[in-house]
């Protein structure tokens, strides 16, 4: 049988059993009845209900048959408990950090205990900022080729929250909105959340399969597209310039509003121009400081155009009412001495470190990421199955992500994302060196 059409069965019945529509103590077809009913040799469906078992969906009891279990943790999110205790190597989340910033907190604590002005930062503040912090962001982002003014820049807590006030703003429920097929989680979360539609694009080797959106455009009515065209997650592509001009275009041609997440987009050196600066009057641009700077500090900050603001600051106020005034008194003092410039060359420069590391110890293996990324895609050889990578690895001591956080389509594909940031480069070394044991010995 092609290793395809074995991964197919595998596949549909761990969604099936995940999804509850083959609820705990049900008892499964025998081998041979599920060979029968699927055409697969007798080997192959013993192989079949083995790799189930392997992944804690179904347990075999001797002269009865193969049961679903009954568990309320499952796997996945037992690895995903796993992944926060001390002893286990994060390869699973990025929150690059750089030696000095401890000192710059503490320096920028000091000034502010001794600055005029402190007890304004315990009111309550503008939506949207105060109008000299969003100056501060607008000369941030001309340096990342965006030019807008300070009035249709807001301040919000972090990327995400950046993420969601565009969605409460901007769709309804029930709305379509165009995403890659492997696309940032939380975006998933959100969409779950405010019950919008996501409608998959099949990804090509530098952004979105745009043949496949203008087909989408035609035949439904899509609302929106998110996208992340410099440093994408999971893949790490940067979409060309021409590329970006033709998404644009459809755009255009079918109304959609554009989101751009520029999370990541301070790795890449000298990068096309966003696309919210091609489509202005169309796209809501979202970044923050938390990967340049520090996860713990929500700053973020969301360009859009004139018409959207108003819109925009009403879920502002609906979700947090103001981002905190420490916080942004702590990071546009930073983007204005140009710590925020300092601190993103020095992870520049680790990223490449890191993925120089990673392509070294990982050789021999397809690799799909940016040489100066935080993280990359790792496909795996043969009938190599990506839960059971991710068990072998926990229990190594080594957490990664699978496909299936990153998927929307409905069978992920069998591949690890490798989050690069989070350890020493010794550390690092030593894990990889794991992932890459682990992966050569369940290829067959």
């Amino acid at each position: 049988m092609a290793s395809a059409r074995y991964k197919d069965v595998v596949d549909a019945l761990a969604a099936d059993i995940r999804a509850g529509k083959i609820p705990p103590g049900t008892r499964l077809p025998t081998h041979r009845e599920l060979a029968s009913r699927q055409g697969l040799a007798l080997v192959t469906a013993t192989r079949v209900y083995a790799e189930l078992a392997a992944m804690g969906l179904v347990s075999g009891e001797a002269g009865r048959g193969t049961f679903v279990r009954e568990s309320t943790l499952s796997p996945r999110d037992d690895i995903e408990k796993r992944a926060f205790a001390d002893d286990v190597v994060d390869l699973n989340f990025n929150y690059p950090s750089s030696p000095e910033q401890g000192d710059l907190l503490r320096s920028a604590l000091r000034g502010l205990a001794s600055s005029g002005d402190l007890e304004s930062l315990l009111r309550y503040q503008s939506h949207s900022g105060r109008p000299h912090e969003r100056a501060s962001v607008a000369l941030h982002l001309e340096q990342r080729g965006l030019t807008v003014p300070a009035d249709q820049l807001l301040i919000v807590s972090g990327a995400q929250h950046g993420l969601a006030i565009a969605a409460l703003a901007m769709l309804k429920p029930g709305e379509v909105v165009a995403v890659d097929a492997l696309t940032y989680p939380g975006f998933k979360v959100l969409a779950e959340v405010h019950g919008l539609e996501l409608a998959p694009l099949p990804a090509g080797t530098e952004g979105p399969d745009l043949d496949a959106l203008a087909q989408l455009c035609a035949s439904r009515r899509v609302r929106a597209v998110y996208t992340m065209p410099t440093l994408h997650n999971p893949l790490g592509w940067v979409t060309p310039k021409r590329s970006r001009e033709r998404l644009v275009a459809i755009a255009r041609e079918h109304g959609l509003l554009i989101i751009e997440d520029a999370a990541y987009a301070y790795l890449v050196d000298q990068p096309p121009p966003p696309l919210a600066a091609l489509a202005p009057e169309s796209t809501i641009y979202v970044s923050g400081l938390s990967k340049n700077v520090a996860t713990g500090l929500r700053f973020g900050f969301v360009s859009a155009p004139r018409p959207f603001i108003e819109a925009l600051t009403r879920a502002i106020r609906a979700t947090t009412w103001n981002t905190p005034a420490l916080m942004t008194a702590i990071a546009t003092g930073w983007l204005n001495d140009d710590t925020v410039i300092r601190l993103e060359a020095q992870k520049r420069a680790d990223a490449r470190r890191r993925q120089a590391i990673a392509r070294d110890v990982l050789d021999g293996l397809e690799i799909v990421g940016h040489p100066s990324s935080y993280f990359l895609w790792l496909p795996l050889p043969g009938e190599a199955r990506a839960d059971r990578v991710a068990v072998a690895l926990m229990r190594e001591n080594v957490s990664v992500s699978t496909a299936e956080p990153f998927a929307t389509t409905k069978h992920p594909p069998h591949a690890i994302r490798l989050a690069l940031g989070s350890v020493t480069l010794e550390v690092l070394a030593q894990s990889l060196r794991k992932v890459k044991r682990v992966v050569d010995t369940h290829t067959y």
